[in-house]
């Protein structure tokens, strides 16, 4: 695959460039251990302060580095604007909270004592998607860098000027040489990489076969992992929701990012008894959405990141409706240049059509009648899929119920799935294992080390 940036507003090429080769490489590796062995004996003070610089350095360049995901991957300038800001206070929350997170924590059991320390793994490679070019990496590498790892990034190959550019970025705010290093390899090479006795521990966003790849070539090694993988997040509407409210948050739900987003909601499961209105007001919303130029703030759907992704979403939808799926709105490529896709509503959705069963990335909402919240729940779970949900109630007893029953890492009321650095981040089943960001992300990549006894 080539490593190249090809603007998704166009699909004109703009830029190439050549992969490293295995010399490269074996250099940024060996980097990388040596800077390892030294940053991990870094104080909280030294690393903190390489996050404020980071997160400094994100806030002065908002404007460019905005600009620049929207180039690569086409999102919309003002969510890839919140996108450079949420990486800020990322930052910035991990450098306030390091030190009460990392201390040592005694253990008195039974008049025995111990303490637990938290020390770091060494080189961790982060294998990371486009959708959010600069979010995935920062969540992932800004608390691995506080624990005292070091990071290797390999990014998707649609945005290499973002993955070298947080390189600069990094190095800019006083990381020490090896501390955060991209290279840009093709996804057939990280097997390898990932093998290599000088990597301790990898984290992935992607697809689930990316997955299962690079947790077969870990497993091998014996080596710690985090997947975050895809998902079919369920948005399930009650027989009590506030309907006004649930539809204009499905829609915000449905078409984050222009659809891409592994928590945007993705199977509409609504009640009966409600669902004529809900239907009603939800394709509403959608037909009033502006589909354009990223660059202009008043879009607010851009194109699909490359055509393979555009050509295999208008596959799915033509599938479903062959399989007796209906189309309420939207349903097809835009004609003209680019990669765009009509926001799209279907109903009466057979549940083996390919819009239910299959994971749908870009801008279009499948529609689910059931008769009760029973089944809602049944429906929702029945997916090989579990990292977010949202359920719309006002009911408190049903929202418990809800929260509780249905299989997945994340469940949110009354308001759509969202990734917080506070709040830890992660799914169940297909959607990977792990937990990014908050406490347990701060920690996945730490050896809990305990110690007993005394001189």
């Amino acid at each position: 695959m080539p490593i190249a940036t090809v603007n998704p507003t166009t699909g004109a090429l703009v830029r190439s460039f050549d992969e490293h080769d295995d010399a490269h490489v074996d250099r940024a590796l060996s980097r990388a251990r040596d800077a390892a062995a030294t940053w991990r004996r870094a104080t909280i003070a030294e690393r903190t302060a390489l996050l404020h610089g980071v997160a400094d350095a994100l806030e002065r360049d908002r404007e460019r580095l905005a600009a620049l995901a929207t180039l690569e991957m086409g999102k919309t300038v003002q969510a890839a604007r919140d996108e450079v800001a949420k990486c800020a206070f990322a930052c910035r929350y991990y450098a306030a909270h390091a030190e009460p997170l990392l201390a040592p924590e005694p253990l008195h059991i039974d008049g025995a004592d111990a303490v637990l320390h938290f020390q770091p793994l060494g080189v961790l490679l982060a294998v990371m998607p486009w959708n959010f070019p600069f979010w995935q990496v920062v969540r992932a590498a800004a608390p691995a860098i506080l624990a005292g790892n070091v990071v290797v990034l390999k990014h998707a190959s649609n945005v290499p000027q973002c993955a070298l550019a947080l390189e600069a970025l990094v190095a800019g705010a006083g990381a020490p040489p090896g501390v955060f290093q991209t290279l840009l390899v093709s996804a057939a090479r990280t097997g390898a990489i990932v093998e290599d006795a000088r990597v301790a521990a990898v984290t992935l966003t992607g697809s689930e076969a990316a997955g299962r790849d690079v947790a077969a070539h870990a497993g091998r090694a014996i080596k710690k992992t985090v997947l975050e993988l895809g998902g079919s997040d369920p948005f399930v509407v009650l027989a009590d929701a506030d309907l006004a409210l649930a539809a204009s948050n499905a829609v915000k739900g449905r078409m984050i990012n222009n659809g891409q987003s592994c928590i945007a909601a993705k199977r509409f499961i609504v009640v009966e008894a409600v669902a004529d209105e809900f239907e009603s007001r939800f394709i509403e919303f959608v037909r009033a959405l502006r589909v354009g130029d990223p660059m202009d703030p008043a879009t607010d759907v851009g194109p699909l990141a490359t055509r393979q992704i555009r050509d295999e979403l208008a596959s799915q939808v033509e599938r479903s409706v062959r399989a007796g799926a209906r189309l309420a709105v939207g349903g097809g490529p835009v004609a003209g240049p680019g990669f765009f896709y009509a926001p799209t509503v279907l109903t009466g959705v057979p549940l083996d059509a390919p819009a239910l069963t299959e994971e749908l990335f870009g801008p279009v909402a499948p529609v689910v009648r059931v008769r009760d919240t029973d089944e809602a729940i049944a429906r929702a779970n029945a997916t090989a899929f579990g990292l977010g949900a949202s359920v719309w109630t006002r009911s408190g007893a049903l929202a418990d119920r809800a929260t509780d029953e249905i299989d997945a890492g994340m469940v949110f009321v009354n308001t759509i799935v969202a990734s917080d650095p506070r709040f830890p981040f992660g799914g169940v089943k297909a959607s990977g294992y792990g937990r990014e960001v908050g406490l347990q992300g701060l920690r996945e990549f730490v050896n809990v080390k305990t110690v007993r006894g005394s001189a």
